[in-house]
């Protein structure tokens, strides 16, 4: 049976929207990958007596748990002194670490505040994590059945004592069998339609389907557990694949580092040395810009042509006729043009939709497809850049 892990995030600012808890997201996916489960997320704001609650429950209910922020040296700091007062324990002032901070300040040639000696008292008992990139030191203890870790919210500081100190210690403090999560990147259909995709697929109870729709992309996700047979894994994955087909830009956790379209578009340009021109009219330089930093787009243009909204001319062709010419005036191997036909209002309206057409013209002829656009303006925009870049990918994973 896994242990069971919970994640505690403590700021006023986390609770107000002010800021979005990454740290939770991230810890989640550290510790799904080591082998616990992970029950619960939780964040509670600068109440001292919450924080109490709420430490005496997660002390009977967790095997471990993630604690960050409320280390600082503000009087909104309150997480030692909640886990003081909630287990009757005295805070102690830990010298060493009050060296340490000392030392931060006077690296930068500061005075340091008087109320920074606060972060140095720690509950009696504790273990401390030492901070060697800002003041905060961080600790941990045994409280109930659970092992608390306590860490800053700085997401860096964060990171950086988890993988140093944290990290390091589970083997000796949980018997951990890690599961292994294959996540399926798809473009161009969404949750419903890919569903349909895989209904009819046997799943082993013992795998854990999921799925993330964002912005740019849909993830399907399969979390395999540590004895799972690699023969029947491979079989479903293989089936996943073959379901899904071209939607699937990408399969992580197979070994080799994966990314979002363009990081893959990039592998694949590159695994082929050649280099593409662009013309963008509704995604109005979107595209140009998520591809910033790829040396392969030599040329990128933004030109206001709107074919209009009747239907008087091929706009097909125009298209290519147009691609054809761009070729023969540049210096790139591949030209990419994009264009749409609607009247302004549909444009802004996120009830109306546009209508894109997309050409690849590359050195074994044109390839184009049609897209009908809903939404507002900058979905529209985005889904343009998206939809032209998809062209390119399933082009070059298909040669």
């Amino acid at each position: 049976m896994k242990p069971i892990l919970e994640i505690f995030s403590q700021g006023e600012e986390l609770v107000t929207g002010q800021i979005v808890d990454t740290n939770a997201a991230w810890l989640s996916q550290q510790a799904v990958a080591l082998g616990f489960r992970v029950a619960r997320h939780t964040a509670v704001g600068d109440n001292l007596s919450e924080l109490i609650a709420l430490l005496h429950d997660i002390a009977q209910r967790a095997d471990c748990c993630i604690c960050t922020g409320g280390l600082g040296p503000t009087t909104d700091d309150l997480t030692a002194l909640a886990v003081a007062e909630a287990f009757n324990i005295p805070l102690l002032f830990d010298e060493q670490a009050y060296e340490q901070i000392a030392q931060f300040f006077a690296n930068r040639q500061r005075e340091m505040p008087a109320s920074n000696r606060k972060q140095a008292m720690l509950p009696k008992g504790a273990e401390r994590l030492d901070n060697h990139w800002g003041t905060a030191p961080g600790f941990s203890i045994k409280l109930g059945r659970c092992w608390f870790v306590f860490l800053p919210g700085v997401p860096m500081e964060m990171k950086q004592m988890f993988q140093g100190q944290i990290l390091p210690s589970f083997p000796q403090r949980f018997f951990l069998k890690p599961s292994l999560l294959i996540t399926f990147k798809t473009f161009g259909a969404g949750e419903s339609a890919l569903q349909e995709f895989i209904n009819t697929i046997e799943i082993s109870p013992l795998v854990e389907l999921g799925f993330r729709a964002g912005t740019d992309d849909v993830h399907i996700k399969l979390l395999f557990p540590a004895d799972y047979p690699k023969q029947d894994m491979q079989s479903l994955i293989a089936e996943f694949s073959q379901r899904l087909g071209d939607f699937v830009f990408a399969i992580d956790g197979l070994g080799e580092e994966t990314g979002d379209l363009v990081y893959e578009i990039d592998k694949l340009m590159k695994a082929r040395n050649v280099t593409l021109g662009v013309i963008e009219t509704l995604s109005h330089g979107l595209l140009a810009a998520k591809c910033m930093g790829c040396d392969w787009l030599l040329s990128s243009s933004y030109q206001h042509y709107n074919m209009g909204s009747e239907a008087i001319i091929d706009v097909m062709a125009v298209a290519e006729t147009m691609a054809y010419e761009y070729k023969k005036n540049s210096v790139t191997d591949y030209v990419l043009l994009q264009f749409y036909t609607g009247d302004k209002d549909s444009l802004h309206s996120k009830e109306k939709s546009i209508e894109m057409y997309v050409v690849l013209l590359t050195d074994t002829g044109l390839h184009k497809t049609r897209h009908l656009i809903a939404g507002p303006i900058q979905r529209k925009q985005n889904q343009a850049a998206l939809l032209s870049l998809d062209l390119l990918r399933r082009y070059l994973s298909a040669k």
